[in-house]
């Protein structure tokens, strides 16, 4: 007897409700424009640079945040950018396309 025939015997006038399915709100906004998604080299040491969101810096440090995380890499938010240690331009575009944004690589 599993759980769902257990509650039926306990409450035999209840009648499940189906919910329906809302897709979960998104915490970021999204924009029209494309993120660029850039490759330099400071002090010999590969970068990736993410700029071009219009929305909100809070937002922006979130995303910053949920990509350094994932990624397991170290960066920072400064003046409207991201920057990733690291080449990891093809990880970061995947990663936010299925977050729904648009991605435009520049460079290399």
């Amino acid at each position: 007897m599993d759980l769902q025939d257990q509650l039926k015997n306990l409450f035999p006038e209840h009648t499940p409700e189906d919910k329906p399915n809302t897709p979960p709100e998104k915490d970021i906004w999204m924009q029209d424009e494309p993120i660029i998604c850039k490759y330099e080299k400071r002090k010999g040491k590969p970068i990736t640079i993410l700029e071009g969101y219009t929305g909100g810096d809070g937002d922006f440090k979130k995303l910053a945040k949920e990509l350094k995380t994932k990624l397991s890499v170290g960066g920072s938010f400064k003046e409207g950018k991201i920057i990733i240690q690291g080449d990891y331009r093809d990880n970061i575009m995947m990663l936010l396309k299925e977050k729904g944004f648009k991605v435009k690589r520049v460079g290399g």
